[in-house]
């Protein structure tokens, strides 16, 4: 149940086209259900604007088979993070409907898209270099599934410093910008001392044997100089994604746009 459909069920019961028991019965699954091998929340999207999301690693594909589809039967979108390829399009021939994005490693069913307001702020995703793209994409796909605009700038790392200055305009026209970088990590302060709005860094596990997989990345981040930057853990695209878009939706009902 999300916040649409259960205003529309309430909207059925003022109007009397619902009886009080079927409003009963139609809310006597939350706010989860059990499948025996998980729990979905179903109220996870009414209490925080996010639904459940399904981390595909570590699951079979019949795990995350019957997870959408019990999520998708409550009228929510299914989105499931991490899968590769291979297992992502197995997934999407055996569930109707489901699209794969390998860039993103997303699978996504959607029963209700997020519509994206043209009047909203936009959020920016800068990424150091080609290898980045993975975690970059999974910001972005996640930050356009929750119904934002996204900006992308790719390959635009410190070792060229030129190109990330050739986007300081549309970086500094974004709400919130998300900057994802491996290796020495450096790109989450440079662009931090260009622009005024929130930054989120995410450290990637790319790079040599002494990034640790990430470690250097997101321990430079972490001691960033310039003020304000705020990072998220090894490779968490969604999780950037998810808190960007918090932020967006935050600046748009401040601003009176949502």
């Amino acid at each position: 149940m999300n916040r649409r459909g259960l205003e529309e069920l309430l909207t059925r019961v003022q109007r009397g086209e619902e009886s009080v028991a079927g409003a009963v019965a139609a809310l006597r699954d939350l706010p989860f259900v059990d499948l025996g091998f998980a729990k979905p929340d179903l109220h996870r999207e009414l209490r925080t604007g996010v639904p459940e999301i399904i981390y595909g690693e570590g699951k079979t594909l019949e795990q995350i088979a019957a997870i959408a589809a019990r999520l998708v039967a409550d009228g929510q979108n299914a989105i499931v993070t991490r899968l590769d390829a291979r297992r992502g399009a197995e997934l999407a021939a055996r569930v109707p409907g489901l699209v794969y994005h390998p860039d993103a490693r997303l699978a996504v069913l959607a029963t209700a898209p997020a519509a994206i307001d043209a009047r909203s702020g936009t959020i920016a995703v800068a990424s150091a270099g080609t290898a980045d793209h993975p975690v970059a994409e999974e910001a972005a796909c996640t930050a356009e599934l929750l119904g934002n605009r996204v900006d992308r700038l790719y390959d635009v790392g410190v070792a060229g410093l030129h190109r990330v200055l050739a986007g300081r305009d549309r970086l500094r026209a974004a709400h919130v910008v998300i900057v994802v970088a491996g290796m020495e990590g450096a790109l989450p302060s440079v662009v931090g001392g260009l622009v005024e709005m929130p930054v989120i860094a995410v450290p990637t596990s790319v790079g040599y044997g002494a990034s640790f997989g990430g470690l250097a990345a997101l321990l430079a981040m972490m001691n960033s100089c310039a003020a304000g930057v705020t990072v998220v853990n090894v490779d968490n695209g969604f999780g950037a994604g998810v808190a960007a878009s918090r932020i967006n939706r935050a600046a748009d009902r401040n601003s009176g746009t949502a």
